[in-house]
């Protein structure tokens, strides 16, 4: 299949990533399957599917993956041999046996995958997981469908991300402290004498650090900081343009430079995220030969900073955007910030041989292609840590006044019940042996005990004076657990989106337990 569309977004090595990656999921339900289908389709190395349960007729009406002569047949089977159909390049397995069971008596098995799908499974199973997945450095994610609602709930010690791709990265062009080569090249234009045709085809970085320098020349060597200067710097640099009869020519250059103005007032900045992470104590206190290259690498871009950056600049990442130019000035402009960002990644390179010696490690281990690309991603890097399962649902006095501000929040109170109500279907089940509304049971007796459950899981929380309205526990018990394929799909997409993100180390995933609210069409992401 062609998978080009895709590495435009995610690039090769991304995808050299997802084709590496190897997918357990547990029980075979449309939310697992909308989920799975997504990555199979996404190019995954490959997948096995982990149920017990035989096609019913109530897989035919919501699960896609499952035919009218699949009737009786395991449904683990099935979806394979279906979902194998979608790409033939993905490995398939499945194991007819319960995740519930697996999880208790061979919790080695879930130790040869990357990452691990576990849908519709109860709070107490996805306890023993979680610990199982976190001991070995394995992604879970728990993906559940609830009739109207669901939840993404990832969990893993620790997700570093090189790529976070900001949609609003501002370009590094360092105007406001040029380093001398590019000040000497922007120098040597004598924009009274060039020709026409020259001054026209000026890039506008050169404009601006022009500007910055004759500024700075008539304001005792500072730059524009009021307002009311940062409107005359742009005035002036309008004013730079050629005129005719005392009109000032169109000049696309120059209005470039005015709209780029603050390159030149801006000082370059860490982005706080990065400076979380270069602080770390797994770049310093925690770093040994154990430590994975992320942290390595880390360790080195802070060894820059201390030095070449003098404590305020990470390596240039050497790109620049389109402006009007000449191809040959294009060229020389991009030719200086490439061979800025080329000693850079010298620079650190050194600093990285000198880390992976003290570590007791070949200083050449980590190649030069690394380097550069962590060099290039330096602004994006992102640490995510996700709390364990078995802290989320602890009676824990920060998460108690995170869910009572969920609560007693007008935009959140309706999805934070759900979220609420569904544990208190979890601890139904376990008193019942069945969902609260499963078929065969009577809704209106059910209503009672889940406003119960639900009352004491907030009294263990210290919230008994918050409540739940009534339609909300009467619709939970309506559900009756069911799965809709709608509900599922959704969920499923979700849920493929933030695997892809966490497989790939590229975009920031989501972080707490994220749910769907199909009574209300919202969603809310809780950090409980």
């Amino acid at each position: 299949m062609d998978l080009l569309p895709q590495i435009r977004i995610w690039g090769p090595h991304g995808q050299q990533r997802l084709e590496t990656c190897k997918i357990a999921l547990l029980h075979s339900t449309p939310t697992g399957t909308e989920t799975l289908k997504n990555l199979v389709l996404g190019g995954i190395a490959s997948f096995t599917v982990v149920d017990d349960a035989k096609c019913t007729a109530v897989d035919l009406g919501n699960n896609f993956m499952v035919g009218p002569n699949s009737l009786g047949e395991a449904r683990a089977k099935v979806v394979t041999e279906t979902l194998q159909e979608l790409n033939e390049s993905v490995a398939g397995s499945y194991i007819e046996e319960s995740p519930e069971n697996l999880i208790n008596s061979n919790p080695q098995f879930f130790h040869q995958f990357t990452v691990v799908v576990a849908t519709q499974m109860r709070e107490q199973e996805l306890v023993k997981l979680d610990e199982i997945c976190r001991e070995q450095k394995i992604t879970l994610v728990a993906v559940r469908s609830y009739g109207l609602m669901g939840l993404l709930r990832p969990s893993l010690p620790e997700h570093c991300v090189v790529e976070s791709k900001q949609d609003t990265m501002v370009d590094d062009l360092r105007i406001h402290q040029p380093w001398p080569e590019l000040r000497d090249y922007a120098m040597s234009f004598d924009l009274d004498r060039v020709d026409d045709f020259t001054h026209h085809h000026i890039p506008y970085v050169v404009i601006l650090i022009q500007a910055a320098e004759a500024w700075k020349a008539s304001h005792n060597g500072t730059l524009p900081q009021a307002s009311k200067d940062r409107s005359a710097f742009k005035d002036m640099i309008k004013g730079m343009k050629r005129k005719i009869d005392g009109v000032p020519i169109q000049e696309e250059n120059f209005d470039e430079a005015a709209k780029a103005a603050f390159h030149a007032w801006t000082p370059y900045t860490i982005p706080s995220e990065v400076n979380a992470v270069l602080k770390d104590d797994a770049a310093h206190a925690e770093l040994g030969p154990h430590s994975s290259t992320f942290w390595i690498m880390v360790a080195a871009l802070k060894a820059f900073v201390a030095n070449e950056g003098q404590g305020t600049q990470l390596p240039l990442d050497g790109s620049i955007p389109d402006m009007h130019s000449t191809t040959e000035q294009y060229l020389k402009l991009q030719h200086l910030y490439r061979e800025r960002a080329d000693q850079d990644v010298t620079a650190v390179q050194a600093h990285l041989a000198s880390i992976l010696k003290c570590l007791g490690k070949d200083g050449t281990s980590i190649g030069r292609d690394v380097v550069r690309h962590y060099c290039k991603n330096a602004r994006s890097l992102r640490v995510t840590r996700y709390r364990p399962l078995k802290e989320e649902y602890s009676k824990d006095a920060c998460r108690s006044r995170a869910l009572g501000n969920a609560l007693g929040s007008e935009g959140e109170a309706g999805t934070a019940a759900l979220y609420v109500l569904l544990r208190a279907a979890d601890r139904f089940y376990s008193l019942h042996g069945r969902f609260p509304g499963s078929p065969g049971s009577d809704v209106d007796d059910d209503v009672p005990a889940l406003k119960a459950a639900a009352h004491q899981l907030l009294g263990e929380y210290g919230l008994g004076h918050q409540t739940i309205q009534d339609d909300y526990i009467m619709e939970m018990c309506r559900f009756g657990a069911g799965e809709l394929h709608v509900v599922a799909a959704f969920i499923g997409g979700m849920a493929a989106q933030e695997i892809i993100k966490l497989v790939t180390c590229q975009f920031t995933p989501m972080i707490g337990a994220l749910v769907f609210n199909g009574i209300s069409n919202s969603t809310c992401c809780f950090e409980l």
